[in-house]
Order: C-alpha cells, then structure tokens, then sequence
C-alpha cells in the first residue's frame, strides 16, 4: 500500500503528540500509536482520497483510546460554561490589577506552559491539543472528538482560563507582582501557546 505509506506516515509524530496527550505516558502512548496505524492500515479502504488524513488518524486514535478506557471512571462536565470559567477570569482580572499579566512578552514561560497543559484534564485536555497545538479548525476538532463545534469552543475556552490561571500563579510564585518587571525582555519561545493570556 504505497498510497498509505505515502499519506499516513507523514503524520505519525502528531498522531504521537496526540496519542501521549491522552495516554499520559509513554509506554502506553507507543502502544496507542502503533494501534492506530494498525487499524489506519486495515480500513485504508474506508479513507477518502483527498479529504484530511491526519483528522482521519486522530480519530482513530481517540476512538481507540476510549475503547480501551471503556470500563474506566468517567467524567462529569457542567454544561454552564460561564459558571466553569468564572474562577478563571476572575483570577485574570485579578492580576490585571497587580500588574502582571504584561510581563509574560519579557520572561520565557514555556516550562510553566507545559506543565500546565499536562496537569489538565479531560475533556479540556484533548481540545487545547488538538486546537492550540495540532493546529485544527474548531471544525476539524469537533469532527475528530465526535462534539458540537460549540462545545470545541466552551471547552477550550475553559481550558485557555486554567493555563492562563496556572501561567498568573507561577508568575506570583517566582515574584512578579505589581511594578515588578524583568530587567531584560527575554525573547518568546515557539510553541509557547502565543497570545494564551489574550484567550
């Protein structure tokens, strides 16, 4: 299957990237993957030539993550989205107050930023990967997590506010607060989530 070699394995390192943000270690996350393309590679047949191949792999591999948590604890989601972010916001516009929210274009937070990101939890998880850091479409993303584009958009907006708060906390801990600022502006890191604070 030249074709498949051709249009799925140029993918396999997203569908890793992807795979381990669900899986949460690396073993299982290689376990994942290497069931994905398997499965990729058996219904080859089903994919349509032309359409998003690595949407295609993506939803394989969530579906086969959710196979095998199948009988594991679920989770409960509020459908009040506001009420679920308000804790969020209200600790933004509290460190608009204490002047700390600029600082973030002169310090290096991507450390904070992947801590933060690991340390969230589904549903919110899989969204802020898929949308901030696989770069897909709230479409795209609905398509592969099996959601409304409309709770893409909620979800990820919660998800937006616990980084930022974990990003405003990590701030406080290492002593930026009010007219505090870094003598020298330190250059932005790529994959830093751009612009996270401005969600």
């Amino acid at each position: 299957m030249d074709d498949f070699e051709a249009n799925a394995l140029p993918h396999i390192e997203s569908v890793g990237r992807f795979a381990l943000s669900l899986a949460r270690n690396e073993a299982d996350a290689d376990d994942l993957v290497q069931e994905t393309f398997l499965r990729a590679f058996r219904g080859w047949r089903t994919f349509t030539p032309g359409t998003n191949c690595r949407r295609w792999l993506f939803t394989i591999c969530r579906n086969t993550f959710l196979r095998s948590r199948a009988r594991g604890p679920k989770h409960v989601e509020s459908e009040d989205g506001d009420l679920d972010a308000m804790p969020a916001a209200i600790a933004h516009m509290q460190a608009v107050s204490e002047g700390i929210v600029d600082v973030f274009d002169h310090i290096d937070v991507r450390p904070a930023i992947e801590a933060a990101v690991q340390a969230l939890a589904e549903p919110h998880h899989s969204v802020l990967i898929l949308v901030d850091l696989e770069d897909l479409s709230y479409e795209e993303a609905a398509a592969v997590l099996e959601i409304p584009v409309g709770t893409v958009r909620s979800r990820l907006y919660r998800a937006r506010r616990h980084v930022q708060e974990e990003l405003l906390n990590h701030a406080r801990d290492i002593g930026i607060g009010t007219q505090t600022r870094p003598a020298t502006p330190h250059p932005q890191q790529p994959g830093s989530l751009d612009g996270i604070l401005d969600a």
